[in-house]
């Protein structure tokens, strides 16, 4: 894999060889222009003083003609032809020699164009698959985006259920209020005139119990709720507590009150009912809640709430039932699960699995062993062709300052202080 290097400007990532081969190819261009442009001209001058040392010769000739006559004209003429194409051959030797280096160089500049436009090719192919990653990618975050925000919406969908349960639960209880006056008012029309205000109470407790068996009944399908029949010393009903397995864990015994005030022998009475049961938690339901208590809460040993609380104190009771019971359990017959887990990690199926492990282990360090090893040996091939570009460009170096006669050009591809410090 390249060596990235980052702009500070731009932070537009790019590959040292390609910034190395435009360089190059820039450096080598322009040289090799300019170094046309000097032949050519030294060329022209060379032709301009061939021409006026020409017409002096001519004049030189016709002053002699003049004196020697026809004699001295032909041999004239012959070193005239012997000295122009001495001159000719000089001259077209030179510009020839300067113009097949100019050309091998040229040549040269080509092969390193084609090899950066090619890079350059690379380059746009990679970019073109980041973009399309990119692009995946934030379709990936939409779709994430989408799921989380219907998890939102499917949790506000819940909160209302619960709230219009709870107002469901409420207008429940007045209209079973009502058919329960009613059903009462047809039998006994006379008895109600007479104890109007007693009934009415007794009617809202009983309408009370039977939400509240309704309630439980509904929320914990496994249990057994029982309802205690009227007349009856103890609580309004109990609630054993069964777990997933069947297995009876303890019970809960529940209370219902429904008048504007609280009674101060409620909670002694309720204790006492919840000894003569048995029952592990006694739960208090009342419309008028203790002047000391604000919520639900725990009252000299009685846990007392209002009706729309009862629901989530009878869940979080239960929870708590079951995680003892487990607690409990799970400490009966120690000794023996110490036996079965010392014949486990000593059987032959133990072994098998472990070994198995072991094998997937060494199967993941030899992949990451051999992924080693063939990034060295790519990296070592990078490191010979880094090599042969850093000979080639001492080449055209040497090449160029024999032609130019200068020895002050800088064309090192790296710092020379970096390349002592990394040796």
């Amino acid at each position: 894999m390249p060596t990235l290097i980052t702009c500070p400007n731009c932070k537009h990532e790019f590959a040292p060889e390609d910034a190395i081969a435009q360089s190059l190819e820039k450096e080598y261009q322009e040289k090799f222009n300019n170094d046309r442009q000097k032949l050519m001209k030294q060329f022209s001058d060379q032709q301009k003083t061939l021409e006026e040392q020409q017409k002096e010769f001519e004049k030189k000739k016709e002053i002699q003609n003049q004196l020697f006559a026809d004699r001295m004209e032909k041999e004239k003429l012959k070193m005239e032809t012997e000295l122009q194409g001495k001159l000719r051959k000089s001259i077209s030797s030179d510009f020839e020699n300067q113009l097949k280096l100019l050309q091998q160089s040229n040549n040269d500049n080509e092969e390193k164009l084609k090899l950066a436009r090619q890079k350059e090719l690379d380059f746009l192919k990679k970019e073109k698959e980041l973009k399309t990653k990119a692009e995946e990618m934030e379709i990936e975050l939409e779709k994430k985006l989408a799921a989380e925000r219907a998890l939102l919406t499917e949790q506000i969908r819940k909160q209302e259920k619960e709230k219009n349960e709870i107002k469901e639960t409420q207008y429940s209880l007045k209209l079973r209020e009502l058919e329960k006056q009613l059903d009462d008012q047809k039998k006994l029309a006379d008895e109600m005139k007479r104890k109007h205000e007693q009934g009415s109470m007794q009617l809202q407790g009983e309408v009370q119990e039977m939400a509240l068996e309704e309630i439980l009944k509904n929320s914990f399908p496994f249990d057994i709720i029982a309802e205690v029949g009227k007349g009856i010393r103890g609580a309004d009903c109990t609630q054993l507590i069964r777990n997933n397995f069947g297995q009876e864990c303890g019970t809960i015994i529940y209370e219902s009150k429904r008048t504007e005030n609280f009674g101060g022998d409620w909670i002694e009475k309720f204790k006492k009912d919840m000894r003569s049961t048995g029952a592990d938690i006694a739960v208090l339901v009342t419309k008028t809640m203790p002047k000391d208590m604000d919520c639900f809460g725990l009252k000299d040993g009685i846990w007392v709430c209002t009706f729309s609380e009862v629901k989530a104190l009878a869940h979080v009771l239960r929870d708590g039932i079951i995680r003892l019971y487990n607690s409990t359990k799970n400490q009966e017959n120690k000794g023996d699960k110490m036996h079965l887990l010392y014949d486990y990690l000593t059987s032959h199926e133990f072994s098998e699995q472990w070994k198995a492990i072991r094998e997937g282990f060494v199967a993941m360090k030899m992949s990451i062993t051999n992924e080693r090893n063939a990034m060295e040996k790519l990296w070592k091939a990078r490191e010979k062709q880094l090599e042969k570009v850093l000979l080639n460009a001492a080449h055209v170096k040497g090449s160029i300052e024999g032609i130019s006669g200068m020895d002050a050009i800088d064309l090192s591809l790296m710092d020379e202080q970096n390349l002592l410090e990394d040796e």
